[in-house]
């Protein structure tokens, strides 16, 4: 699918749109909690 057909289908869709951007930043929001529950904790 190439760029044109892509903006064409999501301009004739725009509740997925929404979605999709839902689905980022949700995305966003689990790695930066993943990043912080890796983390060790050195000493008592």
């Amino acid at each position: 699918m190439s760029e044109t057909n892509v903006a064409e289908f999501l301009r004739e869709h725009p509740r997925l749109l929404g979605v999709l951007f839902s689905a980022t930043v949700l995305l966003t929001q689990v790695g930066a909690v993943a990043a912080e529950a890796g983390k060790t904790v050195s000493g008592p």
